[in-house]
C-alpha cells in the first residue's frame, strides 16, 4: 500500500469514526462517545506525520469532508453541553452550576 492509499484510508477511516460519533451524540451514547474521541486521537497521531503539500484531491476532497463532520460534531456537543448545564442550574436553583465553590483555608499565591 502507497503512502497516499494509506492518508487516504485513514481519511476515510477518519469520516466513518465522525459519522458514528454524530450518531452517538444523538443518541447520547457516553461508551461510543469516549470510544469514538479514542480513536480520532489515535488517527490524528496518523495523520501528524503526512504534510499537507503530499495531498492529491482526492485526500484533500475527503479531508474537507472531515473538516466540515468534525465542525457540525463539535457544535453539537457544545449545544449537548449548553442544554446539560441549563438543567443542572435549573435543579440547582443557581445559573452556574460549575462554578468553583470558595476556597476555604490557607491561599498560596504563586510568583
Amino acid at each position: 500500500m502507497t503512502r497516499k492509499q494509506q492518508t487516504l484510508a485513514t481519511l476515510q477511516q477518519m469520516l466513518a469514526l465522525l459519522q458514528g460519533e454524530r450518531q452517538a451524540l444523538a443518541a447520547l451514547d457516553l461508551d461510543r462517545i469516549v470510544a469514538c474521541t479514542n480513536g480520532k486521537l489515535d488517527l490524528c497521531a496518523k495523520l501528524d506525520v503526512v504534510e499537507q503539500d503530499s495531498l492529491d484531491e482526492e485526500c484533500l476532497g475527503v479531508l474537507d469532508a472531515v473538516r466540515r463532520l468534525n465542525e457540525i460534531n463539535r457544535r453539537l456537543r457544545n449545544l449537548i453541553a449548553s442544554n446539560v448545564q441549563n438543567r443542572l442550574g435549573a435543579l440547582a436553583g443557581s445559573s452556574e452550576p460549575y462554578a468553583a465553590l470558595p476556597r476555604q483555608g490557607i491561599s498560596v499565591a504563586l510568583a
